[in-house]
């Protein structure tokens, strides 16, 4: 979810072919968590092997990582969560609950033949396992593509990486990275260049948005420090803010006032305590500079083993990605060939 800073983000927005040659460090469960929402059956069913199992996060990963990394030239590390702040029980509590009621709406949707409410629900039920997780860390694994386990919040490690040039870019569809301390935000890394909005049931067209941090502290006058101030008035994963203050108001607020302990007494009261513990979390994340973000080599065999075999992928799908991953290794030997000709 993040927090809600849309109204004040200053960005650019851009086509996929001008992220060619970058490198980005990508919120994998965030990934993940779109890829079990929106790939499902006409009914909201999600795609599921033989055995019953979810296989729609392991379908978007091949289709997507292996366009962006072949077809548009994009490096890929995907990052994921690990242990989530104590303060983030209240947020993830908050989205059981709709999760539960999302699940009773669809199934009475379903119930009285209404296809369309049903979808409309359905992507408000998914549920990424640690199962899951660590069955696209093995896809990825023989795929080649790099991964990360985070220590604590992905975005946080994400941003770290950016922040010493492991990576150009953070990409996630929240701001938080930006709060975290990237230099750069990739927000709407999509193939298909639209978002399902689940309260209209309709789609939305999307193009990928670039925000500079620098860009836009600059033109928004605020610290990164500030802007985390901000952050914390509207409501972030870890406090719920203070009712009717949106990002605007914040930022005024801020501008004014310097920082939350100068705010008016009224104000203050309202945030309640807790907020430097917020603030800490931000600027002092748990984050590891243990990593590797090289690519290996493409275990075929394996690949096609364990999606079809196992999962049971259509061999004509999968044969497409693993071409597209040749094509990449291939490129990236003939590039590698040409720089060591020109030393």
């Amino acid at each position: 979810m993040g927090v809600h800073l849309t109204p004040i983000v200053v960005k650019e927005v851009v086509g996929l072919k001008q992220l060619g040659g970058r490198s980005l460090a990508v919120d994998g469960n965030g990934m993940l968590y779109e890829f079990l929402s929106l790939i499902r059956l006409r009914d909201g069913t999600p795609l599921k092997d033989s055995s019953g199992r979810v296989t729609s996060h392991l379908a978007g990963l091949i289709y997507r990582v292996t366009r962006l990394v072949a077809d548009y030239g994009i490096d890929l590390v995907l990052v994921f969560d690990g242990k989530p702040p104590g303060l983030k029980k209240k947020t993830v509590e908050k989205r059981r609950t709709a999760r539960r009621r999302a699940i009773r709406e669809y199934r009475e949707a379903l119930e009285r033949g209404d296809i369309a409410a049903a979808f409309s629900k359905a992507v408000m039920t998914s549920r990424l396992t640690p199962a899951m997780v660590e069955e696209a860390k093995k896809t990825l694994g023989l795929m080649g593509v790099p991964y990360v386990q985070a220590p604590g919040e992905a975005e946080a490690q994400a941003a770290h990486m950016a922040a010493v040039g492991s990576a150009w870019a953070a990409a996630s569809k929240d701001y938080d990275s930006l709060l975290f301390g990237a230099p750069r935000l990739v927000r709407f890394l999509t193939i298909s260049g639209r978002e399902y909005l689940p309260s209209r049931g309709t789609f939305r067209p999307l193009k990928p948005e670039v925000i500079e941090m620098s860009r836009m502290r600059e033109m928004l006058g605020v610290t990164r420090e500030q802007l985390v101030d901000v952050a914390i008035l509207v409501g972030t994963d870890f406090n719920p803010g203070v009712q009717g203050i949106g990002p605007k108001t914040a930022l005024e607020l801020i501008r004014k006032h310097g920082r939350i302990e100068e705010l008016p007494d009224e104000v203050l009261s309202s945030l309640g305590e807790g907020f430097n513990e917020v603030r800490e979390i931000f600027l002092r994340p748990s984050v590891t500079s243990d990593y590797s973000i090289r690519y290996s080599e493409l275990r075929k065999t394996e690949l096609v083993r364990f999606l079809c075999t196992e999962r049971g992928f259509d061999r004509k799908r999968v044969e497409t990605a693993v071409r597209r991953m040749e094509r990449f290794y291939e490129g990236t030997k003939q590039s590698s060939l040409e720089r060591w000709a020109r030393a």
